[in-house]
């Protein structure tokens, strides 16, 4: 091979380096690797350039048509993994969608206070009547007492503000808050509830990620820790 130098080598450097010289539009390879196709054209380039007069190896083609087999495999194999991933997926996006209507749970009922700011969303199953929100520090102690006077006759998800002042009016230090409430609904049943807790309204994709809308936001699925 080495007596055809000038063709062998410059053809054999085309197809390693990722380029073709069948045609006169070069076709790059950014990754400079080689492929099935290119293994091939490397075959038969060696093919085309060898000396009749000592001709390839047997042994040598039968070695390269193995390789060749090898990536076809190999080629295969991602091609179907793809496909695999593509399915996975999909039952993902059926799973989601089948949240729809029940209920989510955050795993925690802690608000946070932020520059004497707060605001935040609770879920109220039945109309209220009557009843109070409590505010509780880390220690489990109430630090703020709030009447659903106001909020009487409504229910679902309610919006609430809090100044970050507690019973005596003195501003908290900013923190984590913890948040329930308990209140008679207008069939004068006893009610429990409290932050973190709603029910999922719908389902929305964005960039690979499945988002589910718990109250007036949209909050990413691995956020939840529960569904029923």
């Amino acid at each position: 091979m080495a007596t055809t130098t000038n063709g062998i080598t410059q053809d054999l450097n085309l197809i390693a380096n990722g380029t073709s010289s069948t045609s006169s539009s070069s076709v790059e390879n950014p990754k400079s690797a080689l492929d099935k196709d290119s293994f091939l054209q490397l075959l038969l380039v060696e093919l085309q350039y060898q000396d009749p007069t000592e001709p390839m190896d047997s042994e040598k083609i039968l070695t390269q048509t193995s390789q060749l087999a090898t990536l076809e495999s190999a080629d295969n194999t991602n091609s179907t993994m793809e496909k695999l991933v593509d399915r996975m997926n999909g039952s993902m996006d059926t799973g989601a969608l089948s949240a729809i209507g029940k209920m989510a749970s955050l795993g925690s009922n802690a608000v946070t206070l932020a520059d004497g700011k707060s605001q935040f969303e609770v879920w109220f199953p039945t109309d209220i009547k009557s009843g109070t929100l409590k505010i509780k520090n880390s220690d489990g102690d109430v630090v703020k007492t709030v009447s659903l006077d106001e909020q009487e006759g409504k229910s679902g998800v309610l919006a609430f503000q809090w100044d970050g002042r507690n019973d005596d009016g003195e501003l908290l230090d900013d923190g984590y808050y913890s948040v329930t409430a308990e209140y008679l609904d207008t069939d004068n049943n006893q009610q429990e509830t409290q932050f973190g807790v709603y029910p999922v309204e719908s389902v929305r994709y964005s960039e690979g990620t499945t988002y589910v809308k718990l109250g007036s936001s949209y909050v990413p699925m691995d956020y939840v820790s529960d569904f029923y």
